[in-house]
C-alpha cells in the first residue's frame, strides 16, 4: 500500500562551519542528491520497493534505482497519477485518470499486465493496496461525485465494490492492519471516514471530524492503529488513532507562512513521522521536510530543498534513504530529491582552516569525525572541495581519517580571495553521511616581472621579446596573462597601444613578438593589473630605438 510503504524519515547531515561560510553543495557522488526528471503535468506520488522507486509522471511512469538513477519508463499511461505495489515489489498499480483504468504492471519487465475498466467509478486518484484488495478513491469534480471501492485483485477480472460515494471531489484512502482511511479532500473543513475491513464488506467504524481544510496527503501505520494527515491548514501534522478515533498527536508547530502541509509518511516500525511543507503562497523559501519521533513527536532533524515544492504523495524510503519528488516553480519540471541515509543516526564532521593565507603558498585544514556513539571511526576517506570566489569548485584529492577520526588537507590555493572548503564522509551502513565547511581569506602574492629584448630595431623588421613572471619560485597558475603595451614617441607625438596578452609557462617565462610599423622610441611594457586573482600589481618595461627602414 502506498501510505503504508511510506518509510519516510529524514535524518539531517550536521553542517559545521568555521569562519567565513561559503555555501556550496557537496560533491555529487556523496551526501543527497538530485535527479531532474523533466517536465510533468501532473502526479508526483510515488513507491519504492526491489531496489527501485517509481514515480507518476501523468502519461508516464518513471522508473529510478536506488541510488535516483533514472533507469526506465512505463509509457502508454494516461493521467498517472497514483501508485501501489504489492509487498514483495512484483506488481505495480497505477490510477490512471484520463483512461478510467487501474493498470496493472509487471515491475520486471515494466510492462502492463492488465487493464481494470472504471469506466462506472470515473477519474481514479488514489489508491491503497493491502491483504489482495486494491482500494480506490475516485471523482472527477468538486460536484459531490467522488467515492471509494475495493477491488479483489486475486479476480480475473475484479469486480469494483461500492464502499462510499457522494464526496467532494476524490477522497484519499489509506489502508493497513483491517483499517481502511477515506479522507475528504476539497473541502473545508474535511471529515475521515474509517472502516473495518477484516471481512469482505467494509465496515464503518466512525467518522472524525477534523476541523481541517483540504486535506493533501494521508499516511497510516502498518498496524492501522494510526493515521497521521497532511492537511493544509492547520500548519501541521495530526495523528488519529483509528480505533477511538481521537486526536492522539501533533507534529510541527505550525508555521503560518513559511509552508503548507502536502505530504506526510510513517516508518514501518511506527517509530518516526515525516512531514513536507509546500512553500506558502507568499513565501520565497524551499519546502521543509521534517522528521520526527512518533511517540514523542519531538522533531529530530529537517532539511530545506532549494528546488521547488514537494509534491502530495511525493515522499518513499528506500532502504535507509527517503526519496521525495519536487515541482520546480514556473518551469514545471519534476525533481526526484535523495535524502541519504536519512533514517540513520547523523555522524559529526568538523574542519577548521587558518584565517588567512597567501595565494600560491599551502594552506593546511584540520578536521575530525566522530561516529554518532562517539566510537573512533577508523580510517574513513573523506571528499574534499575548494570553492573559488567566482564560484567555481574543484574537486581535491581524497584524505583518509586517522584511526581517531583525525585528518589533515594540505592544499594550496591558486588564487585570492575568500577560499572555501568543504568535506563529505560519504556514511556507511550505522552512520549518515556528513559535511563541515570552513574559508580562509587568501590575499594575493607578490611578484616581480622581468622584460628584455634588443635595444635596438628597425622599423618593419619583427622584434623578438622574453621574461619571467617571478613568483618566487612558485608554478605561475594556468590562465594567467600579463598585459602587453606599446608606447611610441616620435614624429607624431606619444601614443600607447595595447598589443596581445601573453600567459607565463608554469615556470613563469613568456614570449612575445613585435613589428614596429614607424621609427621613433618604443617603451615595451609588461604587467599584472588590479584584475588578477593570484598577483599584486607589478610591471617591467624594455626602450627599443627603431630607426627607418629601407625603402
Amino acid at each position: 500500500m502506498r501510505l503504508t510503504r511510506r518509510l519516510a524519515a529524514l535524518g539531517g547531515a550536521l553542517a559545521v562551519v568555521v569562519g567565513l561560510v561559503t555555501a556550496f553543495a557537496p560533491p555529487a557522488s556523496a551526501a543527497d542528491s538530485m535527479t531532474s526528471i523533466g517536465p510533468v503535468g501532473r502526479g508526483g506520488d510515488m513507491v519504492a520497493g526491489g531496489g527501485r522507486v517509481f514515480v507518476a509522471a501523468d502519461d508516464r511512469i518513471v522508473v529510478a534505482d536506488n541510488r535516483g538513477t533514472l533507469i526506465g519508463t512505463v509509457t502508454g499511461m494516461s493521467g498517472a497519477v497514483s501508485l501501489a505495489m504489492t509487498p514483495d515489489g512484483t506488481r505495480l498499480y497505477a490510477a490512471l485518470r484520463d483512461a478510467n483504468q487501474v493498470a496493472e504492471i509487471d515491475t520486471a519487465a515494466l510492462t502492463v499486465t492488465r487493464r481494470i475498466d472504471l469506466t462506472a467509478y470515473p477519474c481514479p486518484t488514489s489508491l491503497a493496496l493491502f491483504g489482495g484488495r486494491l482500494w480506490v478513491g475516485h471523482g472527477c469534480s468538486t460536484a459531490w461525485d467522488g467515492g471509494a471501492i475495493s477491488l479483489d485483485l486475486s479476480a480475473a477480472s475484479p469486480q469494483p465494490v461500492q464502499i462510499t460515494t457522494q464526496l467532494s471531489g476524490a477522497p484519499l484512502v489509506a489502508a493497513a492492519g483491517n483499517t481502511l482511511v477515506v479522507g475528504e479532500t476539497e473541502i473545508s473543513p474535511a471529515d475521515l471516514f474509517v472502516y473495518d475491513v477484516s471481512a469482505d464488506v467494509a465496515t464503518l467504524r466512525g467518522t472524525v471530524a477534523t476541523s481541517s481544510s483540504y486535506l493533501r496527503d494521508l499516511a497510516i501505520t502498518s498496524d492501522g492503529s494510526m493515521v497521521v494527515t497532511a492537511f493544509e491548514a492547520p500548519y501541521i501534522f495530526n495523528a488519529w488513532d483509528t480505533t477511538s478515533l481521537a486526536k492522539v498527536r501533533i507534529y510541527g508547530t505550525g508555521p503560518t507562512i513559511e509552508g503548507h502541509p502536502v505530504a506526510v509518511a510513517v516508518t514501518q516500525d511506527g517509530t518516526r513521522v515525516a512531514g513536507a511543507l509546500a512553500p506558502g503562497r507568499f513565501a520565497q523559501t524551499g519546502p521543509d521536510v521534517a522528521l520526527y519521533d512518533a511517540e514523542s513527536a519531538a522533531k529530530i532533524s529537517a532539511n530545506d530543498n532549494p528546488i521547488g515544492a514537494v509534491l502530495p504523495g511525493g515522499l518513499t524510503f528506500a532502504g535507509a534513504d527517503l526519496f521525495a519528488v519536487l515541482k520546480e516553480p514556473y518551469t514545471g519540471r519534476f525533481h526526484l530529491w535523495r535524502l541519504h541515509g536519512a533514517l540513520l543516526p547523523a555522524s559529526t564532521l568538523t574542519v577548521t582552516a587558518p584565517s588567512t593565507g597567501t595565494a600560491l603558498e599551502p594552506l593546511t585544514l584540520t578536521g575530525r569525525l566522530t561516529l554518532p556513539d562517539g566510537a573512533a571511526p577508523g580510517a574513513q576517506p573523506v571528499e574534499v572541495s575548494r570553492r573559488h570566489p567566482d564560484g567555481t569548485s574543484t574537486r581535491l584529492a581524497d584524505v583518509r581519517t586517522e584511526t581517531d577520526g583525525t585528518f589533515r588537507i594540505t592544499d594550496t590555493p591558486p588564487v585570492s580571495g575568500a577560499i572555501g572548503y568543504t568535506v563529505v564522509w560519504d556514511g556507511n551502513s550505522e552512520a549518515r553521511w556528513s559535511t563541515a565547511s570552513a574559508t580562509a581569506t587568501v590575499a594575493k602574492r607578490q611578484a616581480s616581472l622581468i622584460l628584455s629584448g634588443p635595444t635596438k630595431g628597425v622599423a618593419g623588421k619583427q622584434l623578438q621579446f622574453s621574461g619571467t613572471l617571478d613568483a618566487d619560485g612558485k608554478s605561475v597558475p594556468p590562465g594567467t596573462e600579463l598585459t602587453v603595451l606599446r608606447t611610441v614617441s616620435g614624429r607624431n607625438g606619444t601614443v600607447t597601444t595595447t598589443l596581445p596578452a601573453v600567459s607565463p609557462d608554469e615556470d613563469g617565462s613568456f614570449s612575445f613578438a613585435d613589428t614596429p610599423a614607424e621609427s621613433g622610441q618604443h617603451t615595451y611594457t609588461v604587467q599584472i593589473g588590479d584584475k588578477s586573482k593570484t598577483f599584486l600589481p607589478a610591471q617591467a618595461s624594455h626602450d627599443v630605438t627603431v630607426r627607418g627602414g629601407q625603402g
